[in-house]
């Protein structure tokens, strides 16, 4: 007996805000996010490891051109630490190290809290997709090669504790990009003189985009097939936290073509672009001489 084909995957625009579930990767969500709206395609915005949960947008269509601006966004965290247990990951998923006897009060965590904020120095875990000769590090710490890193000046804009008990703490994190909260546990851990190991990982928010507009898997299952679109946003909303620019028809139709146009509305840098009726045209950026190139474009003037 013949098995009823399934539809071909079609055109879908637009951003998912997700709350990703714990002990999946986030290749595995936008899998399925993807079958359950049937797009040609999709992408994420840089991903979250499998013991992390939390805001995840996913990109279809045309918004995967702009996935890659929120690679450069500042992200917030809640995060939960363990102190005493140093793992070789940095989290729960590693192998422990070492444990030692823990004997911390709020006023000395808050006390090194303190050194954390601001502008920090940290050194990429071996178990992170940064690359070393095309290799992910994290490829070389599976076979137990520790390789030496740079480390890195990041940015902790806020750094504050929502919970103490005997054995740990949960704090919110906002940071800039590139910060590893791993690390920012583990050096918090060692700095108190214990040692500890990130438990859990909740991110929420990346840019503008928040935890709170975010939907599961199950809920976007959950909503009858014609209607998950619906809950799509347009994918101006990756790049929320740049300048508009709109332009008149003439300079909007040009620069939709790929033109570089005349248009000095807005501090010269990355900007949004908009047609003067309101539709979205893509990403450019203004010299200081006033010239608007097109970045990125959307693929019809009237989107």
């Amino acid at each position: 007996m013949n098995q009823p084909r399934k539809p071909p995957r079609r055109r879908v625009d637009g951003v998912l805000l997700l709350d990703k579930p714990a002990g999946i990767t986030s290749n595995a969500a936008l899998q399925k996010a993807k079958w359950l709206l049937n797009a040609a395609k999709a992408g994420h915005t840089g991903t979250l490891d499998p013991m992390a949960t939390g805001l995840l947008p996913l990109c279809f269509g045309e918004a995967t051109k702009f996935a890659g601006e929120l690679l450069h966004a500042d992200k917030g965290y809640t995060a939960s630490v363990q102190l005493g247990v140093r793992t070789d990951t940095g989290d729960a998923e590693g192998v422990v190290l070492e444990t030692r006897p823990v004997s911390v009060t709020p006023g000395q965590l808050e006390a090194v809290l303190a050194r954390f904020r601001g502008t920090i120095s940290q050194v990429p875990p071996m178990h992170s997709a940064l690359k070393r000769d095309g290799r992910p590090l994290y490829e070389y710490a599976r076979k137990g090669i520790e390789l030496e890193r740079e480390p890195r000046e990041v940015s902790i804009f806020s750094l504050n504790v929502r919970e103490i008990s005997r054995e740990g703490f949960i704090f919110d994190v906002d940071c800039s990009k590139g910060t590893y909260v791993r690390t920012l546990a583990q050096d918090i851990g060692e700095a108190l003189g214990c040692g500890g190991h990130l438990t859990a990982l909740r991110r929420t928010r990346i840019g503008d985009l928040r935890l709170d507009d975010a939907m599961t898997l199950e809920a976007l299952e959950a909503q009858p097939a014609p209607s998950r679109d619906a809950v799509l946003r347009p994918a101006d909303s990756l790049l929320s936290g740049l300048p508009r620019l709109a332009l008149a028809d003439d300079e909007a139709r040009r620069f939709s073509h790929g033109q570089t146009v005349r248009a000095a509305q807005v501090p010269a840098g990355s900007c949004r672009v908009y047609a003067a009726a309101g539709g979205f045209l893509g990403l450019g950026r203004l010299g200081s001489d006033g010239m608007l190139a097109p970045l990125r474009l959307v693929a019809s003037f009237e989107k």
